[in-house]
C-alpha cells in the first residue's frame, strides 16, 4: 500500500537540516575552549618554527625543449608532422635529474668540496652530493608550453643561480652529444646490415641460377615469371570436358524420353513431342499437310460415299503423308542416337586428356617448386636490400644537414636577493587553518566519546520518558532568591508539567531520585517544594537521605531531631516537623541515623508516616540518596505516588541514567518524567527557549518598572534580597 504523501515534507526536511546545523554549532560553543587552545598551540608552534628556519634562496632558469629534428627536411624521407607526446616533458625531467647531467654539474661547480666544508665533513662522495643536489632542484613545466623551469634552492644566493645555469647548460650539451652518438651508431648499424644483406642477395641469386639450369626452364630473366603453362592447360581442358559432359547428358535425356514414348505402341504421342523437342522443318511441314488433308476429308465425308473418287484421293494423300512422317520420325531418332554417341565419345576423350594434363601439371609443379621458391626468396632479399640502402642513404644525408640545438636557454638564472623560504605569511596562514581543523576535529572527537546526556532528545530517545523540566546552572535556594527570581520560573514550569502529567489528583507524595551523586536532586526537591508552597499549597519537605542529609543546610537548621526519631518512636510527628519562612512549607529533617537502623525506611512505620503526611498536607516531597548506590531510593520510589529522575547535564553516561530508570520501574515505582539539571544557557543555545526566555522576559520587565523609592533599587534595577546567614526556623508545635 502506498504511503500517504506528506504535504509538509519539504519544510520538515528544512527544519531537520537546520536543527542538524544547530547541533554542530552547539558543540562548537561548548567546546570552544578546546578549539581555541588547539588553534593557538598550532599557530604559535608554526610561527615559532617559521622564524627559526634558515633562509633559502631560489634562482630559476627557463629552457625550451623540443624533439631532435633537422633544420631542413630530408629529401629521401620527408619529415612528417611531430605527433603529440604527453610523456615527453616528464621524460626530459628524468633526464635532467640523471647522473649523466648532475654529476657533470657537481664536477663543474666543485660542489663536493664546497658542501663538505659547509657540512663540516672531510670528504663528500659523488653519490652523496648527487642526492643533496637532487633535493635542491625543482623542475616544472610552464602551462601549455614546451618550456621547463629549472629551480635551484640554496642557502647561498649566488650558488642557487650557478646551479640553475649549470644544469641548463649541461642538459643542452647532453642532448646534443646524445643525438650525435645516436646518428653515428645508427649509420654504422645500417652499413653493417647493408653488407650482410648484399651477401644474402648474392647467395640467393646463385641458387636461382643453379635451379634454372637444373630444371631447364627459360623465363628470360623475367622477375615476374613464377609459373608454367600446364595449370592453364588443365583449366581449359576441364572447361571443355564439363561442357561436353553437359551436352551429352542433355541429348541422352531427350533420346531416352522419345524412346519411352515410342515403346507405348502409339506413335501419335511421339508425333506431338518431336516438334517441341527437335527443331525439324520437314517434320513440321508434314504435320501441317496432314492436318490440312484431315480437314478436307472431314469436310467431304458427309457429302460423298467411301467409293467416291474424291474420298479415295484424299485418303491416298493422307496415307502418303503418314508414311512420310513415319520415315522422318525414324530418321530423327537415328540422328539423335548418333549425336548422343558422338557427345559421349567427346566427353570420354576430354576426360582422358584432363587426367593426362593433371599428371603433367603435377610433375612440372614438383620439378619447378624449388626453382620458384628460390626465386621468391631472391625477390624478398633484394627488396630488403633496397630498403636498407634507401634508409642508409637518407641517414647519411640527414647527418650532413645542419641541425640547431633541441634545447634553448630562454631565460638564464639570476641572483635573487629575497629568500623564498620560509614563507612567513603562508606558513602562518596554513598554521591557522591546520589549527582550526585540528581544533574542530578534536572537539567533535571529544563530543563523540562523550556518552553523557546532552539534549532533551537524548533523554527521550534513550529513556523513553518525557522531560518535565530544564533547570539552568547556578540555581540557589528559591527561598532566599524570592518568588520573582528568574530561576523560579524554571521550577514553576516543572511544577505545571508535573501536575498535568500525573494520572490523578490523589497522587501527592513525590520523590526525586538520581543515578549518581551530585546531580542536584536535593536542590531540585527543595526548590520544587518551595514553588508549590509559594503557590499556596500546604507542603511538607522530608529529608529522607539518611546517610548524607543536606536539606537542613539549605534551611540552616539543626538535624538533631528528625525522621529517624519519629520512625524509631522516640518523638512524635509534632515534635520533629519544623516551620520555615514560608507559612505553607514545613520541613522534616532526617535526624541522626543509628548504625543498627540502616533499613528503617523499609518498615511499617515509614509507610504509616507517608499515610499520615498525605492526610495533613497537600503535597509531600521526599529527598533520597542516589539510586545506584543505596537501596533507600528504590524503597522510597516504590512507596510514594510519583518519582522524578534528575539527570545532570553532561555528567554521567546515558547507560547509568538508563539503569537508574530501570531500577525505579523494577520496584514498581511510578516514574513520571525526567528533570534535566545544571544547563549552561550561556554556552548551549539549544536550551534557550526552555529557560533563557525567562531571563529576557524578567530583565525587560524590571527595566520597565519605575524608579523605586525609600531604599528600593534605582536605574531600573530591582533590589535583590540580602542573603541571610541564618534563616529563622520555628517549630510548628
Amino acid at each position: 500500500m502506498e504511503a500517504p504523501k506528506n504535504s509538509f515534507g519539504p519544510s520538515q526536511n528544512n527544519q531537520d537540516a537546520k536543527l542538524h546545523f544547530l547541533d554542530y554549532w552547539r558543540i562548537i560553543r561548548i567546546r570552544k575552549t578546546v578549539i581555541l587552545a588547539v588553534f593557538l598551540l598550532v599557530l604559535l608552534t608554526t610561527t615559532a618554527v617559521t622564524f627559526i628556519l634558515p633562509e633559502t634562496y631560489m634562482s630559476t632558469a627557463r629552457i625550451e625543449v623540443g624533439k631532435d629534428t633537422p633544420d631542413v627536411g630530408s629529401i629521401l624521407t620527408p619529415q612528417a608532422p611531430m605527433a603529440y607526446d604527453p610523456y615527453f616533458i616528464q621524460t626530459e625531467f628524468e633526464k635532467i635529474k640523471s647522473t649523466k647531467v648532475l654529476h657533470k654539474v657537481i664536477e663543474q661547480l666543485n660542489l663536493q668540496n664546497v658542501w663538505a666544508k659547509r657540512f663540516g665533513t672531510d670528504t663528500l662522495k659523488i653519490g652523496e652530493a648527487y642526492k643533496i643536489l637532487v633535493g635542491q632542484i625543482d623542475l616544472r613545466q610552464s602551462r601549455n608550453t614546451s618550456l621547463i623551469e629549472i629551480r635551484a634552492y640554496s642557502d647561498d644566493k649566488a650558488e642557487a643561480a650557478e646551479i640553475a645555469n649549470a644544469i641548463a647548460k649541461e642538459y643542452s650539451a647532453y642532448r646534443k652529444d646524445a643525438r650525435g652518438d645516436l646518428s653515428d651508431s645508427g649509420i654504422k648499424a645500417l652499413e653493417g646490415e647493408y653488407l650482410k644483406q648484399t651477401t644474402e642477395v648474392r647467395t640467393a641469386q646463385q641458387k636461382v641460377d643453379d635451379e634454372r639450369a637444373k630444371v631447364g626452364i627459360s623465363d628470360m630473366g623475367d622477375a615476374y615469371f613464377t609459373q608454367t603453362t600446364e595449370p592453364e592447360t588443365v583449366r581449359e581442358i576441364e572447361r571443355q570436358r564439363v561442357g561436353a559432359l553437359a551436352q551429352y547428358t542433355q541429348l541422352n535425356a531427350v533420346l531416352e524420353r522419345l524412346k519411352s514414348l515410342e515403346k507405348v505402341g502409339e506413335r501419335s504421342e511421339l508425333r506431338k513431342a518431336l516438334p517441341t523437342t527437335v527443331a525439324d522443318p520437314h517434320m513440321e511441314r508434314y504435320l501441317d499437310d496432314l492436318a490440312k488433308a484431315e480437314q478436307q476429308y472431314a469436310s467431304i465425308q458427309n457429302d460423298f460415299s467411301d467409293e467416291h473418287p474424291e474420298i479415295i484421293r484424299v485418303m491416298k494423300v493422307m496415307t502418303t503423308i503418314n508414311k512420310q512422317i513415319e520415315d522422318r520420325i525414324d530418321g530423327i531418332m537415328e540422328g539423335m542416337a548418333t549425336k548422343v554417341a558422338s557427345a559421349k565419345r567427346l566427353a570420354d576423350d576430354l576426360e582422358t586428356q584432363f587426367d593426362k594434363a593433371k599428371d603433367t601439371d603435377a610433375k612440372k609443379r614438383k620439378d619447378y617448386a624449388v626453382y620458384f621458391q628460390a626465386k621468391r626468396n631472391l625477390e624478398n632479399q633484394q627488396r630488403i636490400l633496397d630498403t636498407i640502402f634507401m634508409r642508409l642513404l637518407a641517414e647519411k644525408v640527414d647527418a650532413n644537414i645542419p641541425k640547431g640545438s633541441s634545447v634553448q636557454i630562454v631565460d638564464p638564472a639570476f641572483v635573487e636577493n629575497k629568500p623564498v623560504r620560509p614563507n612567513i605569511p603562508l606558513n602562518i596562514t596554513l598554521g591557522a587553518i591546520v589549527g582550526l581543523i585540528m581544533g574542530f576535529g578534536l572537539a567533535f572527537f571529544i563530543e563523540y566519546l562523550d556518552t553523557s546526556v546532552k539534549t532533551i532528545d537524548d533523554v527521550e530517545r534513550a529513556l523513553q520518558a518525557p522531560v518535565l523540566g530544564v533547570i539552568p546552572q547556578n540555581v540557589g535556594s528559591l527561598m532566599q532568591e524570592g518568588p520573582d527570581s528568574p530561576h523560579a520560573e524554571a521550577y514553576r514550569v516543572l511544577r505545571t508539567n508535573l501536575l498535568f502529567s500525573r494520572k490523578g489528583e490523589d497522587m501527592r507524595t513525590i520523590t526525586v531520585v538520581s543515578g549518581g551523586a551530585g546531580e542536584g536532586k536535593s536542590t531540585t526537591i527543595f526548590n520544587l517544594a518551595t514553588v508549590f508552597a509559594q503557590n499556596g499549597a500546604r507542603v511538607l519537605l522530608v529529608d529522607s537521605d539518611l546517610r548524607r542529609p543536606s536539606l537542613h543546610k539549605l534551611l540552616n537548621v539543626s538535624n538533631s531531631l528528625g525522621l529517624t526519631n519519629f520512625l524509631l518512636k522516640q518523638n512524635t510527628i509534632e515534635e520533629v516537623i519544623q516551620t520555615t519562612n514560608l507559612p505553607t512549607l514545613h520541613f522534616l529533617p532526617s535526624g541522626k541515623l543509628p548504625s543498627s537502623s540502616l533499613g528503617i525506611l523499609n518498615s511499617n512505620q515509614m509507610r504509616d508516616f507517608i499515610v499520615k503526611a498525605r492526610e495533613r498536607y497537600d503535597f509531600v516531597f521526599f529527598d533520597s540518596p542516589p539510586i545506584m548506590g543505596v537501596s533507600d531510593a528504590s524503597i522510597l520510589a516504590s512507596e510514594v505516588d510519583i518519582a522524578l529522575l534528575v539527570i545532570q547535564y553532561r555528567k554521567y553516561p546515558q547507560v547509568m541514567t538508563l539503569r537508574a530508570k530501570q531500577m525505579v520501574e523494577k520496584v514498581g515505582g511510578n516514574l513520571l518524567g525526567v528533570v534535566l539539571n545544571n544547563i549552561n544557557i550561556s554556552q548551549d543555545s539549544y536550551y534557550y527557549y526552555y529557560s533563557g526566555y525567562y531571563y529576557d522576559y524578567y530583565s525587560k520587565h524590571e527595566d520597565s518598572e519605575p524608579a523605586a523609592k525609600n531604599g528600593e533599587a534605582k536605574n531600573g534595577e530591582a533590589k535583590k534580597p540580602e542573603r541571610a546567614t541564618t534563616v529563622e526556623i520555628k517549630q510548628k508545635y
